[in-house]
């Protein structure tokens, strides 16, 4: 049945912060009562001459329909039972409820009109909202203001049906429910709610007007069986809500059977949200640090989107730890975690052989951002850095211990307008064996789409030609530092990263020649930056006084200030596809279908190492002489330009033979192609600028399908 408020805005709702107090929320019982009172009591005085309760039998009614109730005003009926045999209802007060109520049950409905009683029999349900109560029999009480719920005896006399109340994710169930509407006083009997993982029984449970819970013959347990295998009993409990439980003495029962294991008496906080608190260590005894006391601290709740773990180690041969940990989080923004360990580890004793005294740290930071937060933007974290020795004394973890290599990542991205993709990046990498640490930071890259510089705006009639021609840009930046741990900090080693930046800018257009014939053109365009160069010259350390023989060094200077190394390469091809078919028309091949893909393109790109860039310089490289060239960005991040002319035209032809047969066993499609040879190339190309040797290899490949899962690769290599 569905019963619909007629003012949302009257509200009448008390929440509570135990599991017993939720449970037995006024709010909810006052509604169920208004509920029946409107809707059951008024609607049966106007019919009271078909509602006595004699004459209702069981199984009479199956659901309850009330959809009259919006007609109740026009309605006149007679009472032959009464001296009044007309009489005009009233119209109902407003509503105090917020939303429909259902309520049904699946055997029968009686009323008590005198006594102002209600029975529901048989599968009762209730439910309001998030709210749901059901049993197998409740009774309203008007004249007391009291709602009773319980279960029914079956056949055999078994009681069934037992009151269950929900709210929400929370429930209970119990073998009867009382609730007073004046006094706000509420009883329950064998109420068993869950509490985490855990499960917590009470005999008899009294709810008060000032929302405290007593609560009489109680237990707890992780058996989910209404009658546990074992359990934590107490006599006497007091549950006030947001603020703490209080027990008696509480003792372990296993099977019924008390132990000898018991506490005086129970405190247990039961505030709503974080709650900070000291944390108890473990203690032990290590065989090369002594004894100790562990995870030890103190838990604080900043805030809901904020908490604090401060933890530490103490041994009593000189070895500590201290670990603050600190968690964030804001729903539909960003979350996190970020650790920090400093530990001084202390093996043996002084003057031992194998007595051992380092300081060593952990630093770990994790963070991710919500998808929803900000679609063009994203920021992610995952460090993982830590001294040599940390994981050897101080693993969290048994991976841990044989763990050698860590690496951390840092990286945001973000949208720049609707052209340009900006990323930067940090990376490190470190091996706890060898002990090298490798570290980029930053490492910047931004990309632009494809545009058309010379395209219209508004277009009329064809293109020209060159308004195919495209362009982009993209940027990479990089500052890297290969080195020990041990120097990683060092000013020498800072001063000697390795850093540039690379632009590269990529020009293309497609035109077609003759109707048939595709041409592409590109230039390529890239400069680098780069602040350090180096220079290279011969050190002669031959003393003829007492040697025989020359001899001597290369030595290596690095110059400091700023070079541009810039190159370009251009490029063109011809393609084209020609089509040939033989058809028959007799036998079971109908047609040989023949493509032929014959490609021409030409490359070019100049010398730069020649004395007009100023790239690339020489140097003697030996004691008799010899002269060798080099190039002073040598070992630079991105590399040098090209120090060798090359002009190279090459040559491909590929081929595709398939075979079109009838196929008989298929109406529908009477023609099923069959590829005879795949893509058959060859290819070679030469190069004009070399003074010999100016023919490429002659490359043959292909592909042929023998069966329906059979196919063969071939190829082979010509020299001319």
């Amino acid at each position: 049945m569905k019963f619909f408020p007629k003012d949302i805005n009257n509200r009448s709702q008390i929440g509570f912060e135990s599991h017993f107090s939720k449970s037995l929320s006024s709010s909810f019982w006052k509604q169920i009562f208004t509920l029946i009172f409107i809707v059951l009591i008024i609607d049966n005085s106007l019919f009271s001459q078909n509602i006595v309760s004699d004459t209702i039998k069981k199984d009479s009614i199956t659901l309850v329909d009330t959809t009259w109730l919006h007609n109740i005003e026009d309605n006149v009926l007679s009472d032959s039972l009464v001296d009044d045999t007309t009489k005009i209802i009233p119209k109902p007060k407003e509503s105090v409820l917020e939303d429909i109520v259902n309520y049904k049950c699946t055997d029968s409905l009686r009323f008590r009109v005198k006594e102002q009683k209600v029975y529901l029999y048989k599968n009762v349900e209730i439910s309001y909202q998030k709210m749901k109560l059901t049993a197998d029999y409740v009774d309203v009480n008007f004249k007391l203001n009291e709602i009773f719920a319980t279960g029914w005896p079956d056949s055999t006399g078994k009681i069934r049906g037992t009151p269950v109340f929900t709210e929400g994710d929370q429930s209970f169930k119990a073998s009867k429910i009382r609730f007073n509407f004046k006094t706000n006083k509420g009883y329950i009997e064998n109420v068993i709610t869950q509490d985490g993982e855990g499960y917590l029984h009470g005999a008899i449970v009294k709810r008060m007007p000032d929302d405290v819970i007593y609560q009489k013959g109680g237990m707890y347990t992780t058996c989910n069986l209404d009658h546990p295998h074992y359990a934590f009993q107490f006599n006497k409990g007091k549950v006030i809500p947001g603020d703490k439980i209080i027990t008696s003495a509480a003792y372990l029962t296993i099977e019924d059977v008390p132990t000898p294991l018991f506490v005086p008496f129970g405190l247990f906080p039961n505030k709503k949200g974080q709650r900070s608190g000291i944390i108890i260590p473990s203690y032990g005894e290590s065989a090369n640090r002594g004894f100790y006391l562990e995870r030890g601290g103190y838990y604080w709740a900043i805030s809901d989107y904020l908490d604090l773990t401060l933890t530490g180690d103490i041994y009593t041969r000189g070895s500590w730890k201290i670990n603050p940990q600190l968690r964030y989080a804001k729903r539909y923004k960003y979350s996190g975690n970020l650790d920090l360990s400093l530990a001084r580890n202390i093996s043996g004793e002084p003057g031992d052989p194998g007595y051992f005294n380092s300081r060593d740290f952990q630093f770990r930071w994790s963070h991710r951002q919500d998808p929803k937060a900000n679609p063009n933007s994203n920021f992610s974290a995952n460090a993982n850095i830590v001294s040599n020795k940390y994981n050897q004394f101080n693993p969290t973890q048994m991976n841990d211990y044989f763990s050698n290599t860590f690496q951390s990542s840092i990286s945001y991205q973000t949208k720049i307008g609707q052209n340009y993709n900006l990323s930067i990046n940090a990376n490190h990498s470190q091996n706890t064996l060898n002990k090298t640490v490798n570290v980029s930071l930053p490492q910047l890259n931004l990309t632009g789409n494809r545009f058309n510089p010379f395209k219209r705006k508004n277009q009329v009639g064809k293109p020209k030609w060159y308004e195919n021609i495209t362009m982009s840009y993209s940027l990479n930046a990089e500052n890297r530092i290969n080195t020990y741990d041990s120097l990683l900090f060092k000013k020498e080693t800072l001063k000697n990263m390795q850093n540039g930046f690379k632009h590269s800018i990529p020009i293309s257009s497609s035109i077609k020649l003759f109707k048939f014939i595709n041409m592409t053109n590109s230039i390529n365009y890239t400069e680098r930056w780069y602040f350090r160069t180096i220079q290279k010259a011969w050190v002669d350390t031959t003393d003829w006084n007492q040697d025989s023989i020359a001899s001597g060094y290369v030595r290596t200077d690095t110059a400091y200030g700023f070079k541009a190394a810039r190159d370009f390469s251009f490029s063109s091809s011809l393609n084209t596809r020609i089509y040939g078919m033989f058809t028959f028309k007799k036998g079971p091949v109908v047609a040989l279908r023949h493509v032929v893909s014959p490609s021409v393109s030409f490359s070019y790109n100049p010398d730069f190492s020649t004395s007009f860039w100023g790239y690339y310089k020489t140097y003697q490289k030996d004691a008799i002489g010899n002269m060798d060239k080099y190039s002073i960005f040598e070992g630079s991040i991105y590399g040098s330009p090209i120090a060798n002319k090359a002009g190279r035209v090459s040559f491909s032809i590929s081929n595709n033979l398939e075979m079109k047969v009838r196929n008989r066993k298929d109406t529908v499609n009477q023609v099923r192609k069959i590829p005879l040879i795949d893509n058959f190339t060859i290819s070679t190309s030469y190069d004009f600028m070399r003074d010999s040797l100016r023919w490429s290899k002659v490359q043959l490949s292909g592909r042929s399908t023998l069966f329906k899962n059979i196919t063969l690769n071939y190829s082979s290599t010509w020299d001319p």
